[in-house]
């Protein structure tokens, strides 16, 4: 298969930026988009020019380096699928492909298309953690969870962090990732003890971020490829409101 690309190249945050056309050749469907970029980038090596930076690590969908805006999609045009497990047999050759990179103000480009998400670090900083002292691990079922609780803390920890929902939402929010991670925490028996103070803080250094608001358009968890429900967001403001009831002291 042959296709045409055309890839955003910016040397720092401070540089305008441009798109690039390049065409690539002999790009076998079975291959996963990343693999397509490194043929691009084996050529353009070989001929002595500068390769396109892009985030990889575990390129089997785990660990959430490999977000890309493909064509206008966060992670391209499958859906619950990460940028690593796209094939490019999801694309049709005799149409342009365009390439870019997160599109938020908390997410500055460091090059082409390397974005800083280290915003989500400081989210996570400020309060998803538990810090009571809990001992060693417990025995299995030794604290009893109802099974809903269960299911709906597990599927909230299945975020990896990528940031398409940011890059995806119209107001450049971040609240489905910090639902997510104050979720999975605040329904488990462990969390509670700093449930809502939890919520406010994360919520707090998400705004201080740079973050837009949540306007419920839903398009977070369009593109989302652990498929992380809206009804997190749902919990997430639950939460917000009864710690904006309390008392400071059982915040």
């Amino acid at each position: 298969m042959r296709f045409t690309l055309r890839v955003w190249r910016q040397d720092n945050q401070f540089d305008k930026g441009r798109l690039v056309m390049y065409v690539v050749d002999d790009i076998s469907p079975d291959m996963s988009f990343l693999e397509m970029l490194d043929v691009l980038n084996e050529r353009l090596i070989s001929e002595g020019e500068e390769p396109v930076a892009f985030d990889h690590d575990c390129r089997e969908g785990i660990c959430g380096m490999c977000g890309l805006m493909i064509n206008g999609n966060a992670h391209g045009p499958d859906k619950l699928t990460t940028t690593c497990q796209l094939h490019m047999r999801s694309f049709d050759p005799n149409e342009p492909i365009t390439i870019e990179p997160w599109r938020a103000r908390p997410f500055p480009v460091i090059k082409d298309l390397v974005v800083d998400r280290s915003a989500f670090d400081r989210i996570i900083e400020s309060g998803g953690y538990i810090s009571a002292p809990t001992g060693s691990a417990p025995d299995a079922h030794a604290v009893p969870v109802p099974k809903d609780d269960a299911d709906n803390a597990f599927e909230a920890a299945a975020c990896i962090g990528c940031g398409a929902c940011v890059a995806a939402c119209p107001n450049g929010s971040g609240m489905l990732f910090t639902a997510a991670k104050t979720t999975h925490l605040g329904l488990l028996p462990q969390g509670q003890p700093e449930r809502y103070s939890r919520a406010l803080d994360m919520v707090g250094t998400h705004d201080d971020l740079g973050f837009g608001g949540c306007t419920n358009s839903g398009e977070c968890t369009a593109v989302c490829p652990k498929g992380i429900p809206l009804e997190a967001i749902g919990r997430l403001n639950r939460d917000v409101l009864k710690a904006a009831t309390r008392s400071p002291a059982k915040r």
